[in-house]
C-alpha cells in the first residue's frame, strides 16, 4: 500500500492568478545527478510518470501554508505548489527543505523574497533599515500603525519586513484585542484606524498571516474592524448577518469537526473576499492573489473531505429517496447537494471528475429520477440544477444510464421523460424551467458529443432507445393540440388547443426540439415523421395569433426541405403540405414583415433546384400565387418550370427519333446510332463550326 503521508497534489498558478491541477503523485527529496543538488520529485500515482522534478535552490522562498501545503516560485510568474494529503507528509518534505537551505523548520517561510527592481537599492540603505519597527499596540499608537501599513504597500520588499514582524510575538492577535476595546468604548476613530490596519494587513498576501487572521477566535473580529470603514456614515453590520442570518444547516450531522470548522471558515473568508472587502483597484489587484488560493485550497480539501466520507453522503442518498422523509428534510438534501455541485464548479477538471464520479457511484442519477417526479417545486427546480451540472460533465454518463434503466411498461418512470414531463408542465409563465430543460435534452440527443471512439455504438444506440421510448412523450402535447380533417377532400385545418402564451411557447420550445433532430439524426427523425404524419400536424401552428409559434412551424418545414430527400418531398407533394403555408402567404397580404419574408425565403430555396416541388407548386398552386408581382419569386419558379418542361419535351421528341431509327435498323439492316447531346451541352454544341459525326455500323 502506498504511503499515504507523501501523497500530494501538484499544481502552477496559470495567467489568470488561478490554481491548475497537474496531477496526483507521490513525492521524495533525493539527490539528483543532472540538478546537482537535494530535488523534490512527484511521481504519477496512476503510471509513475514524473510529475514534478525540482531541485531544492539555496536561495529559493519556500513557504509552508495551512499545514498541508508547501507554495514557492521557480521563475518570474511560475508559481508551484504541493498540497499533502496528510499533515505529517508536509512536515516531513518541509524540514528537508528547510534542512538543505540551513533554515529553522519551525519558520512558515525559508528565505526573505526582494524584489530585482528594488535589490539594487536596498543593499544600499543603512543596516538598520532592512528591519521594521512596530510601534507597541497601544490605542494612542493606532494612527501611527494606520500609516506605516498603509506607506509600505507600494514596496514589496517592506511588505514582507512588515509581514515577519507582524507574525513575531503575537501582534495581530494583540491588535484585535484593542478592537474590542475601542468598541466597548465607542473609539469611532481608533475603529476607523483598525479598519486601515486589518485591510492594509491582508493586502500584505501572506498566508501566515491569513492563518492568524482567519482562526475560529480571530475571525470574527476581523470582520468587525472592516466594518468600521471611514468612508461610511453607519458601520455595517457584517458579524450580524454571519452570525444572525446566515445559517448553518447540516442536512446530515457532520461528526467531523476539522470539516465543520472548514466550511465555516471558507464561506466566512469567501464574505470577505466577496462582499466586504472593496473591489481592488490596478494597484491593488495582485495584492489578493494569496487569499484567492487560501480559499481554492479550502474548497479542494472540505470536497476531499466530502468525498471520502463515504457514510455521510449514502446516509444523505438514503434519506433523500427514502418516501418517509418529511418535505422540509427533503428539500434541504436536495439544496445540499446543489449547493455541493455548485461549489465543486470552482475547482479543477481532475477534481470535479471525481467529485462526479463519485456522485455518480452512489446512485444521484436514481435519486435524481424520484425526486424530480415529485410536487415540491423547489425540490423539482433544484433537482434540475443538479441534473444540469451532470449533464454538463458527462452527457454520455446520462445517457449509459438511461439505457441501463430496466425497460417499464410504463414509459413516464424513465428519467428522460421525466424531465420531458417536467419541461411540459413548467408552470413559470415564463417557461424559465422548460427552457433549462430544453438545452438539456438537446444537449443528451446531439451527436456530436456522441462520437467517442471508445464507444462507436453509442449514437446509434441511443437514438434507436430515444425514439422507441421517449419521442412520444416529447410531441404528445403537439400531437394533442393539433388536428386535421383527414376526410376533407381539402385539406381543413384547426387549432383545438387553447392559443394562449403559455401554450403557445411550449410548443415553440418543442419545434426547436424537433428542427434539431431534422438536422442532425436524418434517419430516425424522418421514420417518425413519416409515420405520425408529423408535418401535417406541424402545419396546424400556422393558423397561431402568434406569429412565433407560425415561424417555428415553418422554419420546421423549412429544414426538412432544405434535406434534399426525395422521400421528405414525396411526402410534402402526396399530402398537398403547401396549402396552409400559401393559405398564409396570400392572408398575410402585401404585408412587409418577419412571416412574409420567411415564406419567401422558403420559396426561394425551392427554386434553386428542387424540380419535383417545382413542378407540385406550379401545377396546384400558380394561379393563387401569379398576382404575386412584389417579388419576383413566384414568376421565377413559373420560369424554372417551364425551362424544365421543355427540356422534357426534348427529351422525348429524342426519344422518338432513336425509336424510329430503331425501326429503320429492323427494314434496312442497317443500325443508326445518333450520338445525342446532354442537355447541358446543345447550345455548346449548336455553335460548333462542324458538326459532330455520326458513327455507324454496317452488318
Amino acid at each position: 500500500m502506498s504511503d499515504t503521508r507523501r501523497r500530494v497534489k501538484v499544481y502552477t498558478l496559470n495567467e489568470d492568478r488561478q490554481w491548475d491541477d497537474r496531477g496526483t503523485g507521490h513525492v521524495s527529496s533525493t539527490f539528483v545527478e543532472r540538478l546537482k543538488g537535494i530535488s523534490l520529485l512527484v511521481r504519477a500515482e496512476s503510471d509513475g510518470s514524473l510529475l514534478l522534478e525540482s531541485k531544492i535552490s539555496p536561495n529559493t522562498a519556500y513557504q509552508k501554508q495551512q499545514d498541508t501545503l508547501i507554495v514557492w516560485s521557480e521563475a518570474e510568474n511560475y508559481d508551484l505548489a504541493l498540497s499533502f494529503q496528510e499533515k505529517a507528509g508536509c512536515d516531513e518534505i518541509w524540514e528537508k527543505i528547510c534542512q538543505v537551505q540551513g533554515k529553522d523548520p519551525a519558520l512558515e517561510i525559508t528565505q526573505d523574497p526582494i524584489d530585482e527592481s528594488e535589490e539594487e537599492r536596498f543593499e544600499e540603505m543603512p543596516e538598520t533599515s532592512h528591519l521594521v519597527e512596530l510601534p507597541p499596540c497601544e490605542l494612542a499608537r493606532l494612527e501611527e500603525i494606520a500609516d506605516l501599513v498603509t506607506s509600505v504597500l507600494s514596496s514589496p520588499i517592506r511588505r514582507e519586513k512588515l509581514a515577519l514582524a507582524l507574525m513575531s510575538e503575537g501582534y495581530m492577535k494583540k491588535l484585535l484585542q484593542l478592537f474590542q476595546v475601542c468598541e466597548d468604548l465607542d473609539n469611532r476613530e481608533g475603529l476607523h484606524h483598525l479598519y486601515e490596519i486589518v485591510r492594509g494587513v491582508l493586502f500584505l498576501n501572506k498566508a501566515a498571516l491569513f492563518e492568524v487572521m482567519f482562526s475560529d477566535d480571530c475571525i470574527m473580529d476581523v470582520v468587525g474592524c472592516l466594518e468600521y470603514d471611514p468612508a461610511l456614515v453607519q458601520p455595517k453590520r457584517h458579524r450580524e448577518f454571519l452570525t444572525k442570518t446566515a445559517k448553518f444547516k447540516e442536512v446530515i450531522p457532520i461528526t467531523d469537526s476539522e470539516l465543520r470548522q472548514k466550511i465555516h471558515q471558507t464561506y466566512r473568508v469567501q464574505y470577505i473576499q466577496d462582499i466586504i472587502l472593496p473591489t481592488p483597484s490596478v494597484f491593488e489587484e495582485n495584492f489578493l492573489s494569496t487569499l484567492t488560493s487560501f480559499i481554492f485550497f479550502n474548497k479542494v480539501e472540505i470536497v476531499s473531505m466530502l468525498q471520502e466520507d463515504e457514510k455521510f453522503l449514502t446516509e444523505v442518498f438514503a434519506q433523500l429517496t427514502d418516501e418517509a422523509t418529511e418535505d422540509g428534510k427533503r428539500r434541504e438534501l436536495v439544496n445540499f447537494f446543489k449547493e455541493f455541485c455548485a461549489f465543486s464548479q470552482t475547482l479543477q477538471p481532475q477534481n470535479r471528475d471525481a467529485f462526479f464520479k463519485t456522485l455518480a457511484n452512489l446512485g444521484i442519477l436514481s435519486a435524481l429520477e424520484i425526486v424530480m417526479g415529485m410536487d415540491d417545486l423547489q425540490v423539482r427546480a433544484a433537482a434540475t440544477d443538479i441534473f444540469s451540472y451532470l449533464v454538463e460533465f458527462s452527457p454520455s454518463m446520462v445517457r449509459e444510464f438511461v439505457m441501463q434503466e430496466p425497460q417499464q411498461t410504463d414509459d413516464d418512470v424513465l428519467l428522460i421523460n421525466v424531465v420531458i414531463k417536467q419541461m411540459i408542465c413548467d408552470s413559470d409563465p415564463e417557461l424559465g424551467g422548460a427552457v433549462q430543460l430544453m438545452g438539456l435534452l438537446r444537449t443528451l440527443i446531439d451527436p456530436e458529443n456522441m462520437l467517442a471512439p471508445t464507444n462507436k455504438t453509442e449514437k446509434t444506440e441511443f437514438l434507436s432507445f430515444f425514439y422507441k421510448y421517449c419521442m412520444q412523450v416529447l410531441t404528445a402535447p403537439l400531437l394533442a393540440n393539433t388536428v386535421d380533417d383527414k376526410h376533407s377532400k381539402v385539406l381543413l385545418m384547426l387549432v383545438c388547443f387553447p392559443d394562449n402564451f403559455q401554450t403557445a411557447q411550449l410548443l415553440a420550445l418543442i419545434l426547436e426540439l424537433l428542427t434539431f433532430c431534422v438536422e442532425h439524426h436524418t434517419y430516425h427523425i424522418k421514420t417518425y415523421i413519416m409515420n405520425k404524419d408529423l408535418l401535417r400536424r406541424v402545419l396546424v401552428l400556422m393558423n397561431s395569433k402568434h406569429t412565433f409559434l407560425a415561424l417555428c412551424a415553418l422554419r420546421f418545414m423549412r429544414r426538412i426541405i432544405g434535406q434534399k430527400d426525395e422521400y421528405y418531398n414525396r411526402y410534402i407533394i402526396k399530402g398537398n403540405l403547401f396549402e396552409p403555408v400559401i393559405s398564409t402567404l396570400l392572408d398575410n397580404g402585401t404585408r412587409y414583415n418577419l412571416l412574409n419574408s420567411a415564406i419567401i425565403e422558403l420559396f426561394e430555396f425551392i427554386k434553386e433546384d428542387i424540380k419535383s416541388l417545382i413542378a407540385h407548386i406550379i401545377d396546384n398552386y400558380y394561379k393563387a400565387l401569379e398576382s404575386i408581382e412584389y417579388v419576383q419569386t413566384f414568376k421565377g419558379l413559373k420560369g424554372r418550370y417551364e425551362q424544365e418542361k421543355d427540356r422534357q419535351t426534348q427529351r422525348l421528341n429524342r426519344s422518338v427519333l432513336f425509336l424510329k431509327d430503331m425501326n429503320n435498323c429492323d427494314e434496312t439492316g442497317v443500325v443508326g446510332l445518333v450520338d445525342y447531346p446532354d442537355d447541358e451541352d446543345e447550345e455548346e454544341e449548336d455553335e460548333e463550326q462542324s458538326p459532330r459525326k455520326r458513327p455507324r455500323l454496317g452488318s
